[in-house]
């Protein structure tokens, strides 16, 4: 790999991010934390309800990288034949049990699994060797997989202890929620216009693959004191992770690294260990307790899961700010229909301001546009023509 190779690849990813997310509202940062991941090489776990476009977007993105991706909705009653393939009866004649993996699990690229935690515990043993070691094994058939990076889904986190332990091998943690009141004609407008698949990959696994290189090679000497410093302040809130995920960690700080096209990290890069926090409640915790640290977080490629790990609530604010400018900023005209829809456009923003932040704690992007949304209203109120009394 050659040192210019590192920027091409980055600014490759970039494009194909840019194309994965037109169509999806607010879902950059999960498109980013799949990149991210993928060039860890570990895996995400995706937490929201359904229909929140889990599925849709690991598709795009698989779609505008490229490579083999493999899909598929776990339930109670899911073979480990329609994840990994049958049982090749023909060598079974001959006693031995090899599996005919072709288009499954073991010879994808990029994957997605949904309801991931319903599988039987004959798919979840095979699923940690594929997650932990890229090995795929049932009976005589042993393989090595060529999987960059499996995306499980769930409407919850599990509460059992076994599904516990296996939820911890996906190391970057995702929480979504259904689209704001704010930004509806977004989601409407976006969801029927847009494409839903992309014409062509936009770049190539082999791209991703320099990331992957130049992530292995990236110097963490120089954050590693800061890392360490940053999990001992966790510790003292509270917030415990296991030995595996902190080591881990470095991982997705070099890859933040390599994808801003960098060969030594700095502590603008560490903003991943947020996604790693495995519950949302921990993440809010995380954010406030690293709120001096993670001020530093820059990523050129990755942008909006930077902002989203690493200013939580501030992020929130600001993209309500943006939301209520572009409202402001429009004319409501003079028809009544029209009228009452941007009306209800403000006040769904100034329902999520007050739903979001405390009174005390509201930050002050935040404030500026309440403020200014009452302003409107007070004003279009008193400019209302007065209704005519009633005849006598």
């Amino acid at each position: 790999m050659t040192l210019s190779s590192l920027p091409q690849a980055a600014a490759s990813i970039r494009t194909a991010l840019a194309a994965a997310g037109r169509g999806l509202v607010e879902r950059d940062a999960l498109l980013e934390l799949v990149v991210l991941a993928a060039v860890a090489g570990e895996h995400v776990l995706v937490i929201g309800p359904p229909g929140t476009a889990k599925s849709a977007a690991v598709r795009r993105i698989a779609r505008a990288v490229g490579g083999n991706y493999f899909e598929y909705l776990l339930g109670r009653f899911t073979e480990p034949s329609e994840i990994f393939g049958p049982v090749d009866l023909r060598k079974l004649r001959d006693g031995r049990v090899e599996t005919e993996t072709a288009g499954m699990l073991p010879e994808a690229e990029i994957a997605f699994l949904d309801e991931v935690f319903l599988g039987s515990t004959a798919i979840l043993n095979a699923l940690l060797g594929i997650l932990a070691e890229r090995v795929f094994r049932r009976g005589h058939t042993v393989m090595r997989c060529p999987l960059r990076v499996c995306v499980g889904a769930a409407n919850a986190l599990p509460q059992e202890e076994g599904l516990a332990a296996f939820a911890d091998r996906f190391l970057v943690r995702v929480f979504v929620d259904a689209i704001p009141d704010a930004r509806l004609e977004d989601l409407l407008e976006q969801g029927a216009t847009a494409s839903h698949d992309l014409d062509a990959p936009l770049t190539s696994l082999a791209q991703l693959d320099v990331l992957t290189a130049a992530a292995r090679n990236v110097d963490l000497d120089g954050v590693r004191p800061a890392l360490a410093h940053a999990i001992r302040r966790l510790r003292a809130a509270g917030i415990a992770l296991s030995d595996r995920r902190l080591v881990k960690i470095q991982r997705l700080v070099a890859a933040a690294a390599a994808l801003a096209g960098r060969t030594r990290a700095s502590e603008g890069d560490l903003w991943p260990i947020v996604a790693a926090v495995p519950t949302a409640a921990e993440q809010a915790q995380t954010r406030d307790a690293l709120r001096d640290l993670l001020q530093r977080s820059e990523s050129g490629v990755l942008g909006a899961a930077a902002a989203e790990s690493s200013l939580g609530p501030l992020a929130r604010a600001a993209r309500l700010a943006d939301d209520a400018d572009r409202v402001l900023a429009q004319d409501p005209g003079s028809e009544p229909l029209a009228r009452e829809a941007w009306r209800l456009k403000l006040e769904a923003i100034a329902r999520e301001i007050d739903a979001s932040f405390h009174p005390n704690d509201l930050p002050a992007e935040a404030a500026r546009v309440r403020a200014a949304i009452v302003a409107r209203f007070a004003a279009l109120d008193a400019a209302a023509p007065t209704p005519a009394p009633d005849p006598v």
